[in-house]
């Protein structure tokens, strides 16, 4: 069963398209009238990024006549490893800015309307009615909350991937008759539990993976051939190249499309226990040290141990001089080698491990303890810029 308007009401191919998408006319399964359901077709992609782009790049040269995409970022050089939608000379730009010149490039027939704004839960509903179904892109749990319950709450198809180092998984959720986000994960994890791609690593290959995986799950939802993904999660192991499927059945109990069917959207930053970034969260409440008093403090001479949380790898990457690795994964092993009248500064990457790590150490009587705000990246931005940003 094919998504959309009904047959009679599709939108006639021109010639051009015709021939351009002639390799789609000659299956069987797909055809004109196939095409024309592409054509008419309104998707939303929430987040023009590593998942985003493969489905953006794909579903606009197939043929769908209609791209929403939500993004309020701008492209950083750290993103073009895996956000093959954006290029070199799109840094510092709109992120809609340049996936709309590069859709264009792809495909000028297909219509790209630009939402310059974070999902929230004042605006989801409004954005996602006007759409046919939504492709999930997004790389946190708020989002993800929240495109499922906007989903459910509309009747709209939700096409959902995930990525995380060399693993990934997609499904679709909010169909008639299948599960939602909900029945597979009822509550998020605690606050900084699941490492972000910022924090963990992204193989830049892997959103190609699991987006072209979405990309062709919309595809079928829109031409209504093939079995989509309905009750089935697929998990995608990069390192191993495997790829299995678990079912999935839909809860009766489930808080959103259960029997207890949300009524409302909700706050989700506070229901993911998030006040701010993850960084903030971590360190709240705990003894800091900005990069300029660290280096003021290191040109007095001053005696402290400096203390670098991060993983192995990250410390061959690059740190700063002087410190001494700890890493957080096994921080409790070395705890009992710190000296307690000792001054101890601890960084990490950014600044949310770093706080855990000092966090524990107070917990273990220490007092004379500070977190480097803003970890190395600061300390790379504001003093030393021969250590590598990352």
């Amino acid at each position: 069963m094919s998504i959309g308007r009904p047959a009679s009401e599709l939108p006639e191919l021109s010639n051009e398209e015709i021939l351009r998408y002639s390799r789609h006319l000659i299956i069987p399964e797909v055809g004109v009238e196939g095409q024309r359901r592409l054509k008419a077709a309104r998707v939303l992609l929430v987040g023009a990024g590593g998942l985003g782009s493969p489905n953006a790049l794909y579903l606009a040269a197939a043929g769908v006549g209609t791209l929403g995409i939500v993004e309020a970022d701008v492209v950083d050089v750290t993103n073009l490893q895996r956000q093959v939608l954006h290029g070199t000379k799109d840094v510092g730009r709109k992120k809609l800015e340049s996936a709309r010149e590069r859709i264009r490039d792809v495909n000028p027939h297909v219509k790209v309307i630009a939402h310059d704004a974070w999902l929230t839960s004042e605006n989801a509903l409004e954005i996602l009615s006007g759409y046919d179904l939504v492709v999930d892109g997004t790389d946190n749990f708020a989002t993800r909350y929240l495109v499922n319950d906007a989903c459910v709450l509309l009747g709209k198809p939700n096409v959902y991937g995930s990525i995380f180092r060399f693993e990934g998984q997609s499904t679709v959720f909010c169909t008639a008759d299948g599960p939602c986000y909900r029945c597979l994960y009822p509550e998020p994890p605690p606050p900084g539990m699941v490492p972000s791609c910022a924090e963990g690593g992204v193989l830049g290959i892997l959103p190609g993976l699991v987006g072209l995986v979405q990309a062709t799950e919309a595809v079928k939802l829109i031409t209504g051939v093939g079995e989509p993904l309905v009750g089935r999660l697929l998990l995608v192991d990069a390192l191993g190249m495997q790829f299995r499927t678990v079912k999935l059945r839909k809860d009766p109990r489930c808080p959103a499309c259960g029997t207890r069917e949300i009524q409302a959207l909700i706050d989700y930053q506070q229901f993911c226990g998030i006040r701010g970034d993850e960084t903030e969260q971590a360190a709240d409440g705990v003894p800091s040290i900005t990069a300029g008093e660290l280096d003021a403090r290191r040109r007095r001479g001053e005696d402290f141990d400096l203390i670098d949380v991060r993983e192995p790898h990250e410390w061959e990457i690059g740190r700063i001089e002087g410190a001494r690795l700890a890493p957080l994964s096994t921080f409790a092993e070395a705890l009992r080698t710190f000296d307690s009248a000792r001054d101890l500064v601890l960084y990490c990457k950014s600044g949310a491990r770093s706080a855990r790590a000092v966090r524990q150490l107070q917990e273990a009587g220490f007092r004379r303890v500070w977190n480097l705000e803003g970890g190395i990246l600061r300390w790379s931005e504001e003093i030393d810029p021969s250590v590598p940003r990352y």
